[in-house]
């Protein structure tokens, strides 16, 4: 999942609008779109297929996409002559080349989607609407992620199952037995409304022993041969494939022989059951899991 900031599009307030780190362009702003091409065209896809030596067609391999490439063209329309130098100095301040990605927001249909990109190319003819102050541009982003993404991020928390108490002996039993309250499960139940798959960051607090988060319908687990004092925080990335403790040092060579690797671990569409675990026998009732996620859109 992308770092999108949490004030990401809040400059957007209807369709057909695109907000670029701080500039708002589109529908009632005084860059006015033309036409915004690559945001709801699927991104380039990988087959890998490899064609059958002796015979037609080939065996389909794994379909990948690559980067998403998005293009806006638009006009200036200044509410006065005297505005075009200021809103020119803007774009340019905006739209210069940057080695990091940014956040890119944009709202049609009455939804709004967050992405990462950079600006690749800007073009401004300098022609006689450019001289009048009302010409014609396009600015070109290079997305490295290609899935679009809820602009809220949803986050859940859940401790580790709590013994449950059983029956209460003292003074002989009474009819109906009472059981007791039932522990917490250690689950999470992360439901992604997109159609593509979302890489999750997964957040354990410590005290814990060899920590794990379980997938239930898969089987697939993220799982560190580490222990979590108190104050430990062990934070995994699944988009980027790291485990870093206390946002300082790296604790992937902690990983178990039962462990997915980081990347390969994701939210499908649809509901994932998670089950948060600890080494045999052990239970602090400060251990948690915190998994947050974007539900992600092709």
């Amino acid at each position: 999942m992308p770092e999108i900031s949490s004030r990401a599009g809040e400059l957007v307030t209807q369709d057909g609008q695109i907000q670029y780190g701080g500039l708002l362009l589109g529908e009632a702003t005084e860059y006015v779109g033309e036409q915004l091409t690559g945001w709801d065209d699927l991104p380039d896809l990988d087959s890998a297929m490899v064609l059958r030596p002796t015979q037609h067609g080939g065996w389909p391999g794994q379909l990948l996409a690559g980067k998403r490439v998005l293009q806006f063209d638009f006009m200036f329309l200044p509410d006065s002559a005297e505005r075009f130098p200021s809103l020119l100095a803007d774009l340019r301040r905006a739209t210069a080349p940057t080695q990091r990605e940014r956040d890119l927001v944009v709202q049609l249909a009455g939804t709004k989607r967050a992405m990462r990109g950079r600006v690749v190319k800007r073009a401004l003819p300098a022609d006689r609407r450019y001289t009048r102050g009302e010409p014609y541009g396009s600015v070109v982003w290079e997305c490295s992620d290609p899935r679009r993404y809820e602009v809220e991020e949803t986050r859940m928390t859940s401790g580790l199952p709590a013994p449950e108490p059983g029956l209460d002996w003292a003074g002989g039993l009474d009819y109906p037995l009472e059981w007791g309250l039932d522990g917490s499960t250690g689950n999470i139940v992360a439901l992604n409304v997109g159609e593509a798959p979302a890489h999750p960051i997964v957040e354990i607090r410590g005290p814990v022993v060899r920590p794990s988060l379980l997938q239930i319908a898969t089987g697939r687990r993220l799982e560190y041969d580490i222990t979590l004092a108190e104050s430990d925080v062990l934070r995994v990335d699944c988009a980027d494939g790291t485990a870093v403790l206390n946002d300082s040092a790296s604790r992937l060579y902690t990983v178990t022989s039962r462990s997915a690797p980081e990347q390969l671990f994701t939210l499908e569409p649809g509901v994932t059951a998670l089950a948060f675990r600890a080494a045999p026998g052990f239970y602090d009732p400060l251990a948690s899991v915190t998994v947050r996620w974007r539900s992600a859109f092709w």
